[in-house]
């Protein structure tokens, strides 16, 4: 679909893979290959969780040690006992402190059952002991530099999503069908040397630079 744009703009083609062109078919996904996202370490939330564990817990085995030797207890348990004691459950103190703690519990679960690693797409797995990915931003730049070698293209962006590579680009000459059908061919190459476990759409969208 091209045509001006809106206020009198330039002329603009956008076209998505889900149009059904021979771009759309080349990139249709194989049954084989397939590997899962990679999974974060998520080192930093499980060593925060591990320090707050491992020294509340070491601070209450010394307290209680010491109590087992005839030392008072710490204030702060004698205050915690005596808080949990009289303060009412409908206390609006109680009930953030409650809310607080199941966002912490909430969130803690999301990172344990999510996968993480947004910013690398996973390759086909050719080999199963192999496991290869790429970065989000490498595959643009990538792409990108393959789109900048069509003739007719003046500048060009590519963001390289995990379902959708959407390409916004500038031809300063040609033809606009003739020059998304270029960048359609070039980028439907390029995500298939890419060896993407799978392949994700594509969104095309070529205008003219605006006229200043």
């Amino acid at each position: 679909m091209s045509g001006p744009e809106p206020g009198g703009g330039p002329p603009t083609l956008e076209k998505s893979a889900a149009e059904g062109d021979g771009a759309a078919a080349a990139q249709a996904p194989d049954d084989g290959g397939r590997a899962g996202r990679f999974w974060s370490a998520r080192r930093l939330p499980a060593a925060l969780v591990a320090l707050v564990v491992v020294g509340g817990a070491g601070v209450l085995l010394y307290d209680v040690a010491a109590v087992r030797t005839g030392r008072p207890a710490m204030g702060w348990r004698r205050r915690l006992a005596r808080e949990l004691a009289t303060r009412p459950l409908d206390d609006p103190r109680v009930i953030w402190l409650a809310a607080a703690a199941v966002l912490l519990g909430l969130w803690l679960l999301v990172l344990a059952v999510t996968p993480g690693l947004r910013g690398v797409l996973p390759m086909r797995r050719d080999t199963p002991d192999v496991r290869a990915g790429i970065d989000r931003r490498a595959a643009a730049l990538v792409l990108r530099d393959r789109v900048m070698e069509v003739s007719g293209v003046q500048s060009v962006r590519v963001d390289v999503g995990r379902h959708r590579i959407r390409t916004r680009a500038l031809s300063h000459f040609r033809d606009l069908e003739e020059v998304r059908a270029d960048v359609d061919t070039v980028l439907a190459d390029g995500v298939r040397e890419l060896g993407l476990a799978r392949h994700p759409r594509l969104s095309v969208r070529v205008s003219r630079p605006v006229k200043k």
